[in-house]
């Protein structure tokens, strides 16, 4: 199946889950004044966590590919599914807090316009990366899980 641990194409759908993340701390961590609202914190804790566990299942996903070992264990399988439904909860609610702070800022307290500006677009861009990754991560929850039943 299209995005299966150890696969390749499982393998592109992390390194693409955390790239994504990684690009949305980047850019949230180049916006000044980013860190007087916690729900932009909140998100950079979020995609952190979701680095860590993308890139440690891609270096397993490579590690399967290379000694060419399948992945489809059952108790492996539950523990990506736990996993990704953990982190992948944990992402939208960081991504839909910021993205509803960013509202907030522009639309309602004219922030981005009043001196010292905030640099809403610095920071939309950060939150539009982080609901691209947690696109992926659902995308290779629902994969797992799938996968999880048919084991």
């Amino acid at each position: 199946m299209l995005g299966s641990p150890g696969r390749m194409s499982g393998l592109v759908l992390r390194c693409a889950q955390w790239l994504f993340a990684a690009a949305s701390i980047g850019v949230m961590i180049t916006a000044p004044g980013f860190f007087n609202s916690t729900a932009f914190c909140y998100l950079i804790a979020s995609m952190g966590l979701q680095i860590l566990w993308s890139f440690g299942l891609a270096c397993l996903d490579v590690h399967a590919l290379r000694m060419k070992k399948s992945l489809r264990n059952s108790v492996l399988l539950c523990l990506f599914a736990i996993g990704d439904w953990v982190v992948a909860t944990l992402a939208l609610a960081a991504a839909s807090s910021s993205a509803g702070v960013v509202i907030l800022y522009s639309r309602d307290l004219d922030y981005c316009r009043l001196p010292p500006h905030i640099q809403c677009t610095k920071i939309e861009i950060s939150v539009a990366f982080a609901f691209i990754s947690w696109f992926l991560l659902a995308i290779s929850s629902l994969v797992t899980f799938w996968l999880l039943g048919t084991v």
